[in-house]
């Protein structure tokens, strides 16, 4: 087995989301995949699998901190990147397929960026008073910063808190114990005439409860796209940044097409590629 590290959504050297792609000729339990997981430490970790699909290039398997994952956004560009890299020829130039835990995703390559074609929401419209509520309070913020509160779900169960104030998400301080599996999101707009549109921040809580944020997320800039033009807030492709509050400085393309689809770009960048990875017990 051989282990790459990368950083996805790039603006800088290490200013991205890690991730750890696992590649290679033996297979690994479900209990085996956890467990690396959860000792690298990353948000995610990946496995890079054969397909079962023939329309695919890759199987891939996302875990994280709560367990695996259907579908996650920067893993999504991370794997796409190391299997290219580890010699991956597509069966279309220029588009990898995913085969993922909801279906086939299609990861394209343009320049100097990877970009996933959004999935469709599985679950959106309103949270209920008591789930907007604990999103409140999971969130620190107070319910009159809070313009909406919806469900915004791609795999990932995401609920996305629309914040009117930059200021106001910058300052949010999340409690530190939630429901496990708690997936919350924040966006704000950013002042007019900036050149990045949106800054977001995504809080999820492991398997013990612990809250944590993520550096950059895919999944959840995805849904916030989604939700955002769905309900009018912005008319077209835009740049999102994430990651500021822990240390990262992460930035998002978001690309409506011709046919109104939505592509999640981002630059990827090698760290370590090839670790020999010692049989696992």
């Amino acid at each position: 087995m051989r282990l790459d590290l990368v950083d996805v959504f790039a603006n800088g050297p290490q200013s991205g989301n890690p991730l750890a792609v696992v590649r290679g000729e033996v297979a690994l339990s479900d209990a085996q995949m956890a467990t690396l997981a959860r000792w690298l430490g990353y948000s995610e970790t990946t496995f890079l699998l054969p397909p079962t699909d023939p329309a695919a290039d890759y199987r891939v398997r996302i875990f994280g901190p709560a367990g695996e994952l259907p579908f996650a956004g920067h893993p999504t560009l991370g794997s796409a990147f190391s299997w290219l890299a580890a010699g991956g020829e597509p069966r279309h130039p220029g588009m990898v397929m995913q085969e993922c835990g909801i279906g086939l995703v299609e990861v394209r390559r343009d320049v100097g960026q990877l970009a996933f074609r959004a999935p469709p929401l599985t679950r959106s419209g309103p949270l209920s008073p008591a789930d907007r509520a604990e999103a409140i309070r999971v969130a620190g913020v107070r319910e009159a910063a809070v313009s909406d509160a919806v469900h915004a779900a791609n795999g990932p169960d995401w609920q996305l808190l629309r914040i009117a104030s930059l200021d106001v998400l910058l300052a949010a301080e999340p409690v530190s114990r939630a429901r496990p599996g708690t997936m919350l999101g924040l966006v704000a707009p950013h002042p007019a005439g900036s050149r990045t549109a949106f800054e977001l921040r995504a809080f999820a809580a492991d398997a013990a409860g612990r809250v944590i944020e993520d550096p950059v997320t895919g999944s959840l800039n995805a849904a916030a796209a989604q939700y955002l033009l769905a309900s009018g807030q912005v008319r077209g492709s835009y740049l999102a940044a994430q990651g500021q509050k822990v240390g990262a400085d992460g930035r998002v393309q978001v690309h409506v097409d011709a046919g109104g689809a939505v592509w999640i770009g981002g630059v990827v960048r090698a760290v370590a590629m090839g670790a020999r990875l010692t049989p696992l017990a």
